[in-house]
């Protein structure tokens, strides 16, 4: 190098540090992504060329689309931290946690719209990531995402990201699907085992060395849905135990429809591991978060025939028959325990595993 062109020696290394930084700086979430200028529109159309499909290519302030029948609709916000845990991340969590609450009224689901809330300095290749897991559990599951929006808040207005999601679906003529729906006789199936999410979500977040290879069970539930409408229509309510678990939704369903629910703890399906760490940390499996298992009552007649057609799903291998819903203890859940006591379920009271979902 030209002696009349070298930087003194103390001036090279913050320029390179200057450099360094508007290098991370390009690949991070600036403030102006969400100024609705040019980076704005790169950062919506990273969206659009992920979930490619017509309604979302136009561009709209809206997406039209065409329905005829009962229309099933909702919405849900993801904040969840860790947003990456074995098993998933807050974009697949987001995704098969709509689809699945559509699913739980017996409705076909068909379109999403996204939503993501997006902290300044968030990486621009984390943020690609989780947009590739949305695309795969939208696919994986049969919807697509229709419409959507990101809007960027300050550094430390929010954590990393949080995604919202809304769902549409169709719900076939001939199923009546709710909480409410619950009835005297009614055989309790679940469909696999409890807790892995949220045991999943604890040893990520908190690093304990349990070693233990738990995964979260987050996934789409509208397939084995549809499985169980094949053989009979004669479901009176479906629910996916999340938050507060299998315990607080029990307690939801037993509520709203007035009867008495009476479960075994021995037909209750717990992987080890997730019994071993509730157990070194006083947690109750019962009250732990799902985020891949159903709950279905069903009158005694189709309970084999359902029973058999969740158990023929894989996702439904570990499916069990937990329980009744009975004539006593009305509005109550009581679990029937393995030395041959009852004890009354209560519904989950403050806050035991934050941030699941």
């Amino acid at each position: 190098m030209d002696p009349a062109w070298s930087l003194p020696k103390g001036h090279v290394q913050p320029i390179t540090n200057m450099v360094k930084k508007f290098e991370d700086d390009a690949k991070r979430i600036l403030l102006a992504h969400g100024s609705g200028g040019k980076l704005s529109h790169q950062l919506i159309k990273s969206f659009v060329k992920k979930f490619r499909n017509l309604p979302l290519a136009k561009l709209d302030d809206s997406a039209v689309l065409k329905f005829k029948g009962k229309l099933a609709f909702t919405t849900d916000s993801y904040v969840v931290d860790p947003i990456y845990f074995p098993g998933g991340d807050i974009g697949k969590l987001a995704v098969n946690g709509t689809v699945n609450d559509l699913a739980m009224v017996g409705a076909r689901p068909l379109y999403l719209s996204a939503s993501a809330i997006i902290e300044e300095g968030f990486s621009l290749n984390e943020l690609e990531g989780i947009v590739d897991s949305m695309n795969r559990a939208a696919r994986a599951a049969g919807v697509k995402i229709v419409a959507g929006d990101t809007k960027v808040v300050g550094k430390g207005g929010a954590d990393k990201v949080f995604i919202n999601t809304s769902g549409i679906g169709l719900v076939d003529s001939g199923v009546d699907i709710s909480s409410k729906n619950a009835r005297l006789g009614d055989k309790i199936i679940l469909s696999g085992t409890i807790g892995d999410h949220g045991i999943a979500i604890l040893n990520a977040r908190e690093g304990f060395d349990f070693r233990t290879k738990v995964k979260s069970d987050c996934q789409p539930l509208n397939g084995m849905v549809s499985e169980i409408l094949k053989v009979s229509k004669n479901v009176h309510v479906l629910r996916d135990p999340t938050r507060g678990g299998l315990a607080t939704s029990l307690n939801e369903i037993a509520k709203q429809s007035g009867v008495g629910i009476e479960i075994e703890e021995e037909k209750i399906p717990v992987k080890e591991e997730v019994k071993a760490v509730c157990e070194m940390l006083g947690f109750d499996p019962l009250y732990i978060a799902n985020e891949g298992k159903l709950v279905a009552f069903v009158p005694q007649k189709d309970c084999a025939k359902i029973l058999n057609a969740i158990k023929k799903n894989k996702q439904g291998k570990d499916a069990q028959i937990i329980g009744a819903v009975v004539s006593r203890h009305k509005g109550r859940v009581v679990v029937k325990t393995s030395v041959g006591g009852e004890r009354v379920l209560d519904m989950l009271t403050g806050e035991q595993l934050p941030r699941i979902c």
